[in-house]
């Protein structure tokens, strides 16, 4: 998604300027509209710019912490019966990073300069998004916007907590990978090596195993400069490569085809999806807006371009359980359950339930995947050490046998 930077005429020919987040112009242009805005001009936004208030230093680099902090704060004071203002200068006061004092003392001053919160928050679209801000004009519009804060900050909090489990599951893993390789290239490097002058003379009577584990550890020491380069250099094409649409696309695919993790990723995908028409929906939005939000917060490619025929179906007046059942990707899970909010006219909640029903298979999905892959990776690193100690031996034992 880019950004766009405007000026615009409010209803009341009040003069305004401010960035939005859309696919294209043509999407920040009607999105605009919608808002009652008359476009004066529309222009790809500066690289880094976060618009009208771009003087502002480092607030882009505000994170989610920061976002659920200040939603859930807010939302807690609003309750109380502050006004809008009055809740961000006591949340300003109690803001203990710098970061986020900074954000609420721009989004206090659009607010007292005539601003609505949620046009206040159009100007950082790389803080908020999009999701976020239509969440925050469905609370204003409704006039229960301390209700529906609420209600984000559970959606930021519950996708954070699922976010935080997957990546804590793969940390053990990770290290136990990088203790694999750097053991086994310690071992070709350095403790191999320490032997080969014991070896030298032996020729071909060391053992077939003995002459490989010594031939690898001398290339590595005599070419492990060649391979760093040879490494950096595949980093380099392959990240130049996932960049392209072409290889994205068909990167995404591989993965979701993978078996077992490729279910994994495909219900994570799912899982934001569902619950983020199903936040919209409950809030006020209408469902084609929701769809067109909750289409970019999936990442992965392949379903999002098979959760894309969701919005032109919709306007044709197609149902998106059948339209979903016509992809022929999604399973029949995903497609009775919209089918059942559909006709019940509980879409929202139905779409909620599907979330949380993919949270826990991702995060079970996830245990069960570490479950086999942790013994796995002690395994090959014992494996690989153990061939390596062991052709040693072997060649030791030869050179005792050639002395007798």
């Amino acid at each position: 998604m880019g950004s766009f930077s405007y000026k615009a005429l409010s209803s009341q020919g009040k003069a305004l300027e401010g960035t939005v987040v859309a696919d294209r112009i043509e999407l920040a242009s009607r999105e605009l509209r919608l808002q009652g805005l008359t476009l004066l001009s529309l222009e790809p936004a500066r690289t880094g710019a976060l618009g009208p208030d771009e003087a502002s230093p480092g607030l882009g680099n505000a994170n989610s912490g920061h976002v659920l902090t200040m939603t859930r704060e807010l939302a807690v004071l609003l309750r109380a019966g502050l006004p809008i203002d009055r809740a961000l200068k006591v949340m300003i006061d109690m803001a203990a990073e710098l970061k986020l004092r900074e954000l609420l003392e721009e989004l206090l001053s659009s607010v007292k300069a005539g601003k609505g919160l949620s046009q206040a928050l159009l100007s950082y679209p790389a803080v908020f998004s999009t999701f976020y801000v239509n969440m925050v004009r469905s609370g204003e519009a409704s006039g229960h916007l301390a209700d529906v804060l609420t209600r984000l900050a559970d959606y930021l909090a519950n996708a954070k907590s699922v976010r935080s489990s997957v990546v804590s599951a793969l940390v053990y893993p990770a290290i136990l990978l990088t203790v694999a390789v750097l053991s086994i290239v310690g071992m070709l490097g350095f403790v191999v090596p320490q032997f080969e002058t014991l070896f030298n003379d032996m020729g071909d009577a060391l053992p077939m195993l003995t002459r490989m584990v010594i031939s690898a550890g001398d290339g590595l020491v005599r070419y492990g400069w060649l391979l760093l380069l040879l490494l950096g250099m595949t980093v380099y094409v392959v990240r130049n490569w996932l960049r392209s649409e072409e290889g994205r696309a068909k990167f995404d695919e591989s993965i979701v085809q993978l078996p077992f993790f490729g279910a994994i990723v495909f219900k994570y995908e799912v899982s934001r999806f569902s619950r983020t028409v199903g936040t919209l929906l409950g809030n006020g939005v209408s469902l084609l807006r929701a769809l067109s939000i909750a289409v970019e917060t999936v990442d992965n490619t392949h379903i999002k371009n098979s959760l894309r025929v969701l919005e032109p179906a919709v306007k044709r007046g197609q149902r998106m359980s059948m339209a979903l059942e016509e992809t022929g990707i999604f399973s029949p899970l995903v497609i009775q359950m919209i089918r059942v909010g559909e006709e019940s006219g509980s879409l929202d909640q139905m779409m909620t339930e599907l979330a949380d029903v993919y949270d826990d298979e991702v995060q079970t999905g996830v245990k069960r995947s570490l479950t086999l892959l942790e013994p796995a990776l002690i395994l090959i690193m014992g494996g690989a050490i153990a061939v390596v100690i062991i052709a040693i031996l072997m060649g030791i034992m030869s050179v005792n046998d050639l002395a007798v």
